[in-house]
């Protein structure tokens, strides 16, 4: 059976013939293997991570990672095909499974890390989350193709981002405040300031203007009073003319110089009016700020100090519980050792016992098998000398070397002795003429050996016979 997979599939076959898996695109199933099918494509998951940063403030991470098998390594291919690929991609378990890795070690680093830390420094924290995630999901064969890590959100009753705005919008419209106010307050004072300048440049310049004008008159009377001595008349009253023009002037500039210096009194007390009602606004919103602040401060204090008494005694219970349940595990592990150990000796026992009974039972095979073969042996041998058991033991006897050993041993036995031998002869044929019978002979015969028995016996041992027996001599003849 030929099967082909499709372009984000993979086959995955095993059985006759294939120590692990085959990991391949097409093959041929023969008799005796199995075969199934993973796909590749990689998978979004969502879901919102709940953490606590190092001030013990909760908050909610919303994250999307991208997740799929690394295609670039075999090593990779081959760990999801074993640990991932019998499940369903979309299932719980896998699902589970990414989310417990990515919340742990989320959670682990947002515990290293401050709110302001966390909040200022998104990018850096979520590279270290891919990175810490990635090196988890590198023993699964999975790859993240893509993390995106959203804005932090508020655990409710736990309003920290909410407040920080509120903060931030605040100190803003008060900034913005102050800034209208002072914009304002510069536009009036330099509308009033611009105004006085104006009036002030245009009587300096009708001033002067009229001052040229009368000397160049004066001049020119002057030149006339030379020129013409009867206009003296004339010229006084133009003297007169130009007193009174200055005497106008003079008091004119007096009426302007008094009007310049009311509006500068004027424009003064203005701006420290305008100033203080400013002052006045900023002290109050300064206030008002202040009061915001402190209630925000108390109430942010309150509900750290009530987060950080409830989360010690979750604390508490939590390593109660690990505790209990780490020693529960010990004592498990212990139970488990001991059993183990026990299985391990019965066994080891069972097996030295079985080797000891398979040695002797094998040893007495071997001495059966070699009984039969010597029977065998013997009965043959035994045919051949024609059923003779005199001829048999003796050919055994000296196949096996026995009379060797025994005239060897008897060598060695006399040689140790070192004997000496003495001859005895009492007259053979007269003494049998004498006795006159063969019993009497016979029982002569034995007390003819008595003598050299008891001198050999005393010679070989230094015995000598009781006297009522008789008594030896030196002299060997007697």
């Amino acid at each position: 059976m030929y099967r082909v997979a499709k372009a984000s599939e993979y086959l995955v076959v095993t059985g006759l013939g294939i120590n692990d898996i085959n990991i391949t695109k097409k093959a041929w199933i023969l008799p005796g293997q199995s075969w199934t099918k993973f796909d590749v494509s990689p998978v979004n998951y969502t879901f919102e991570v709940q953490a606590m940063s190092a001030e013990k403030l909760p908050f909610v991470l919303p994250a999307v990672f991208t997740v799929g098998p690394r295609l670039d390594d075999e090593a990779s291919l081959f760990k999801y095909a074993k640990l991932i690929s019998p499940h369903d991609k979309y299932s719980n378990h896998v699902n589970d499974l990414v989310q417990g890795i990515i919340e742990g070690e989320t959670r682990v680093l947002a515990a290293s890390m401050t709110m302001e830390d966390i909040f200022k420094g998104t990018k850096q924290f979520k590279q270290e989350v891919f990175q810490k995630v990635q090196l988890e999901l590198n023993q699964f064969g999975l790859l993240i193709y893509n993390a995106n890590v959203k804005q932090l959100v508020d655990v409710p009753g736990h309003e920290y981002f909410s407040y920080l705005g509120q903060k931030t919008q605040m100190e803003a419209a008060n900034q913005a405040k102050i800034d209208v106010a002072e914009a304002r307050m510069k536009g009036e004072i330099g509308a009033k300031l611009r105004s006085g300048q104006t009036l002030q440049n245009a009587a300096k310049i009708d001033a002067e203007t009229r001052i040229i004008s009368t000397q160049r008159e004066g001049e020119g009377k002057k030149e006339e009073i030379k020129v013409k001595t009867e206009v003296k008349v004339f010229e006084n009253q133009r003297e007169a003319e130009v007193a009174e023009a200055n005497a106008v002037l003079a008091k004119k500039k007096a009426g302007w110089a008094k009007e310049a210096q009311v509006a500068e009194v004027e424009a003064e007390k203005a701006v420290a009016l305008r100033d203080a009602e400013l002052q006045k606004e900023v002290e109050r919103m300064n206030a008002l700020a202040m009061t915001e602040k402190l209630k925000a401060e108390f109430l942010s204090k309150a509900s750290v100090e009530y987060e950080t008494k409830v989360q010690e005694a979750n604390w508490e219970l939590y390593k109660k519980q690990k505790e209990a349940e780490a020693f529960l595990y010990e004592k498990e592990k212990e139970a488990e050792a001991q059993k183990a150990t026990a299985e391990a000796d019965f066994y080891r026992r069972k097996q030295i016992i079985d080797g000891d009974l398979y040695a002797k039972m094998k040893e007495a095979e071997g001495l059966k098998a070699l009984a039969e073969a010597q029977g065998t042996y013997l009965r043959t041998l035994l045919e051949s000398l024609g059923g003779n058991y005199g001829a048999l033991r003796d050919y055994l006897m000296i196949s096996g070397g026995m009379f060797q050993e025994l005239a060897k041993i008897n060598g060695e036995a006399i040689r140790g002795l070192q004997p000496k031998i003495s001859i005895w002869t009492n007259g053979g044929s007269e003494s049998n003429a004498e006795g006159g019978g063969s019993a009497l002979r016979e029982v002569a015969g034995i007390y003819k050996t008595l003598p050299p028995l008891f001198k050999t016996v005393h010679e070989q041992t230094g015995m000598t016979p009781p006297t009522w027996m008789g008594t030896l001599t030196n002299d060997s003849s007697q």
